[in-house]
């Protein structure tokens, strides 16, 4: 069964911001702002709805740039997460129940406390390039295959 989900991600000049997960799946990762779809809530929806719960920011405008599906090998769940570009928004970043708020220089990221993934897109996301994709998990930490590809729209 597919889960579908949202992550955004807003960039600032040279800087991107993050936030820590405190708690539930991903825990101590950095990441995006994002989750899953509440009933009945479309994509743009649940997108505006969590980054204003997890980091109190009213999103104003932005870009669908990717599309990646995610296997979690011995999990039934494939999680297929929409990103975004915000780009634009109103309010200061502050820290929520789940999530602790951070900018971090692109050129200084801390991949060792990310998604295994991030890696591969990221650098896509940083040159305003639209993506499709999907990776294949052995556990959280260990990518066991991918293909991700460019695309000229979503």
């Amino acid at each position: 069964m597919k889960k579908v989900m949202t992550l955004g991600l807003i960039l600032k000049g040279d800087k991107i911001l993050l936030g820590l997960k405190k708690k539930g799946f991903g825990e101590g990762n950095w990441n995006g702002f994002g989750g899953k779809l509440e009933p009945n809530e479309t994509i743009e929806q649940s997108l505006i709805r969590e980054l204003m719960e997890e980091a109190s920011l009213e999103v104003i405008s932005y870009e669908k740039v990717g599309v990646v599906e995610f296997e979690f090998e011995g999990k039934e769940d494939i999680l297929e997460v929409h990103y975004y570009k915000i780009l634009d928004f109103d309010g200061e970043p502050t820290e929520s129940e789940e999530m602790l708020p951070k900018w971090f220089s692109i050129h200084e990221l801390p991949f060792d406390k990310m998604w295994a993934d991030d890696k591969y897109w990221m650098p896509l996301f940083f040159k305003n390039k639209k993506f499709k994709g999907k990776f294949w998990f052995k556990d959280r930490y260990t990518i066991t295959d991918f293909e991700l590809n460019l695309v000229e729209s979503l």
